[in-house]
C-alpha cells in the first residue's frame, strides 16, 4: 500500500472491536493517526498504558477533531449517543461509521444526527470472540472474514467514493468487503447470529437452573457442544441486550421459523421417525463443511490477545 487510507482516524468505543480496529489499522498502515475516546476513565487508562493509539482524548468532540474517519464502537444501544457527543467536531467531509451487528435504526439514527457534509456508511464486521474489553482486541481479528457496509440513498456525486475508500480500509485490515441493504443485513445476521446467541443464553440459563437438581453434574460432565453454547453465551450481555431490542422484529421473525422448525423435530423424536432426524443432520452437517470450506471457522488466538497485556 503506498500509504495510509486515511490520514487520521478517531474511534470511539475501545472494546474488542474497537481495540482491533486500532491494532489492525496501525499494523496494516492503513491509518496516519488513531485517536481513541471511550466513556470509560479506567478503558482510556488501559489504551494509554497499552500504547496502541495516538491520543487518548478525555473528550469525544476533541478525540473526532480532524479525523477523516470516525468509528463508532460503543455497545449497539450507544451508538446513536456516541454519534451525537462528537457531532459538533465531525469536519465536512469525514466520514461516519460503525460496527454494530444491527443496522436499520442505527443507520436512520446517524443520517439524523450527522452534520452536513459528512458521509455516513454504517458498517459491520462479522468478527469476534466472547471476550470484551481493550486487552481483547487484536490485529488478525478481521482477517478473511467479511464486514458489511449498508450504504444508504443519497444524490451526493462524493458519496460512491466515500464508500469505496472505507471498503479500501476494511480490506487493507485483511476483510472481505460486502455491499447489502440495511434491513436484508437484519434478517440474514438474525438468522446466522442473534438467534444462535438467544439459544445459547437460553439453553445455558436452563442448565444453571438444574444445577440444584443434578449437584452439578451439567457442569461436571460438559460435553463438547454445551462447551460451545457457554462460549457463546459469555459474551458481552450488554451488547446482546442491545442488539435484541434494536433488531426485535427480524429477531422474532426468525425466532417464529425456528419454533416451528422444533416443533417439527419433536414430533419426529416422539414418533420414532430416524429417517427424518438422519436426514435433517446429513443437510446441516454439509452446511457446516460449507462454513469451514468459505474459511469462516472462528479465528480466536490466544497470543493475538495476550501479547499486549502489560
Amino acid at each position: 500500500m503506498a500509504g495510509p487510507v486515511y490520514d487520521r482516524i478517531a474511534v470511539l468505543g475501545c472494546g474488542l472491536i474497537g481495540s482491533s480496529i486500532v491494532r489492525a489499522a496501525r499494523a496494516h498502515g492503513v491509518a496516519g493517526q488513531i485517536a481513541v475516546f471511550d466513556l470509560s476513565p479506567e478503558v482510556r487508562a488501559r489504551v494509554a498504558k497499552l500504547g496502541i493509539a495516538d491520543v487518548v482524548a478525555s473528550d469525544p468532540v476533541q478525540a473526532v477533531g480532524g479525523a477523516d474517519l470516525v468509528v463508532l464502537a460503543p455497545p449497539p444501544g450507544a451508538i446513536a449517543s456516541a454519534a451525537e457527543a462528537c457531532a459538533a467536531g465531525l469536519k465536512p467531509g469525514a466520514t461516519l461509521t460503525d460496527v454494530g451487528s444491527v443496522k436499520g435504526p442505527v443507520a436512520q439514527a446517524l443520517a439524523a444526527i450527522a452534520p452536513p457534509g459528512v458521509f455516513v456508511v454504517p458498517g459491520h464486521p462479522i468478527a469476534g470472540t466472547e471476550f470484551s474489553g481493550p486487552d481483547a482486541g487484536f490485529a488478525e481479528l478481521f482477517h478473511d472474514r467479511w464486514t458489511i457496509l449498508t450504504p444508504q440513498q443519497t444524490d451526493d456525486a462524493a458519496y460512491p467514493a466515500a464508500v469505496r475508500r472505507l471498503a479500501e480500509f476494511w480490506e487493507g485490515m485483511g476483510a472481505k468487503v460486502e455491499l447489502m441493504d440495511e434491513r436484508h443485513h437484519d434478517l440474514v445476521l438474525a438468522v446466522t447470529s442473534h438467534l444462535p446467541h438467544l439459544i445459547a443464553y437460553n439453553i445455558v440459563g436452563t442448565a444453571a437452573d438444574l444445577e440444584e437438581v443434578t449437584q452439578n453434574e451439567v457442569m461436571k460432565y460438559s460435553a463438547g457442544g454445551f462447551r460451545d453454547f457457554t462460549r457463546i453465551a459469555a459474551s458481552d450481555p450488554v451488547m446482546w441486550r442491545d442488539v435484541f431490542v434494536l433488531n426485535k422484529e427480524a429477531v422474532l421473525e426468525i425466532l417464529a421459523r425456528f419454533t416451528e422448525d422444533l416443533q417439527a423435530l419433536s414430533r419426529a423424536i416422539r414418533w420414532g421417525e430416524g429417517d427424518k432426524l438422519e436426514e435433517l443432520f446429513s443437510r446441516t452437517r454439509e452446511i457446516r463443511r460449507g462454513v469451514i470450506a468459505l474459511g469462516q471457522e472462528s479465528a480466536e488466538p490466544n497470543w493475538g490477545r495476550d501479547r499486549d497485556r502489560k
